[in-house]
């Protein structure tokens, strides 16, 4: 298609329904989702804004993408994977509607993201569920929220081919404004917890690399646990997740499991218990021990885990000679994308000028920054 076409789509769009789809962050609780443990994410202020229509036909449906001048179309009753790879995310979740014997028809839909871009906040999911909620609005689906969050996830495994946890799509829907959310990844029981920061901020640095890593390294990982839970549940049968393993029935089948996948339980095991205690400290507005707990996360999630990389390790240890900086993690899948960073709100103009040139001088990368608000999920908008 050229612009002339696109350009043509947009002018002649009527739009009937807006949805913003937010980002997320996660202050805790990194790769313990799909070992059905606990996380601490919330929704953020940067969203994915997407136009609806219907568009008067049984089967036909399109989806341009303003933010990379990009269309789609496809008939409902010719779903399958397509080999691009921002298209499975949509086909995805029409199929997974579909699948729920929903009765959608032709739609028509702008996508324009404000998000930024690789930085580990999500737009996955936000995109997923973004479209997921429209399309339950604009035709009357009468699915729940918890519905709209499965559709996206299952939409990642099934189209994506990412065996993703729950949290990010819990996020992106459930989040309510100024709290962040204890999940649990096993019974999906959550608490709002209010995100009182005081006189500090969320702030993200942006490393602006993606290594090819992360994808395999990710799915990867996913299969190291659960050879330590298959060797777990022979003694123990209600062992089906590391989140039901103990530090004893890990040390009892240390020399039937690798190396590796003893220190990937091992890290899975303790950041479960630091985002409870995390979750302690955010409730006492114990910001000290919180911080604390972000850096041990980081420790973990380097050593143990083995999902950072040097820009990330780089940014996370820089930020220990800032006493206005209370705590410092990689955030995300890994291999680059964001740290999260609790900062006195003074101190965040100096702390990313610092931060940025000191970047810039090691790896000759331009680093970026943004300050992230706990919001809203996903939601209508006028």
């Amino acid at each position: 298609m050229t612009d002339s076409v696109h350009k043509e789509f947009v002018d002649s769009f009527k739009t009937e329904l807006k949805v913003a789809s937010p980002g997320r962050i996660n202050l805790i609780g990194e790769h313990t989702d799909y070992n059905k443990g606990f996380v601490l994410p919330t929704a953020i202020d940067k969203h994915i804004i997407f136009q609806f229509q219907k568009n008067n036909t049984p089967d036909t449906c399109n989806v341009y993408s303003a933010t990379f001048d990009k269309m789609m179309s496809f008939n409902l009753n010719e779903v399958a994977p397509s080999d691009k790879e921002w298209e499975n995310y949509i086909l995805g979740v029409v199929s997974q509607i579909q699948l729920r014997d929903k009765q959608i028809a032709g739609f028509d839909c702008i996508i324009e993201s404000y998000l930024p871009m690789g930085s580990g906040i999500s737009s996955s999911a936000a995109l997923e569920c973004g479209l997921a909620f429209g399309l339950n609005q604009i035709f009357n689906l009468g699915l729940e929220k918890i519905d709209l969050v499965k559709i996206g996830q299952k939409a990642e495994h099934t189209y994506v081919g990412t065996q993703c946890g729950i949290m990010d799509q819990f996020a992106s829907v459930m989040s309510e404004k100024g709290h962040v959310i204890l999940l649990d990844c096993d019974s999906i029981a959550h608490q709002m917890i209010p995100a009182d920061f005081g006189d500090y901020q969320v702030l993200l640095l942006n490393t602006n690399v993606s290594h090819n890593l992360a994808d395999s390294a990710y799915n990867t990982r996913v299969a190291e646990c659960a050879s330590v839970v298959k060797a777990i549940a022979k003694n123990n049968p209600e062992v089906t997740s590391l989140r039901e393993a103990t530090f004893e029935m890990l040390a009892a089948v240390k020399s039937e499991i690798t190396p590796i996948a003893f220190k990937r339980a091992t890290y899975v095991l303790e950041e479960n218990a630091r985002v409870e205690k995390a979750v302690k400290a955010l409730k006492e507005k114990d910001l000290t021990t919180f911080g604390e707990l972000m850096y041990g996360s980081h420790n973990g999630l380097q050593n143990d885990y083995e999902v950072s990389c040097e820009e990330l390790d780089f940014l996370a240890a820089f930020s220990k000679n800032y006493d206005q900086v209370l705590g410092a993690r990689m955030m995300g899948g890994g291999f680059g994308g964001c740290t999260i960073n609790l900062i006195h709100k003074d101190g965040v103009a100096e702390f990313v000028a610092d931060a940025t040139k000191a970047y810039k001088e090691k790896f000759n990368i331009d680093l970026t920054s943004f300050t992230a608000v706990p919001s809203q999920g996903t939601a209508i908008i006028n």
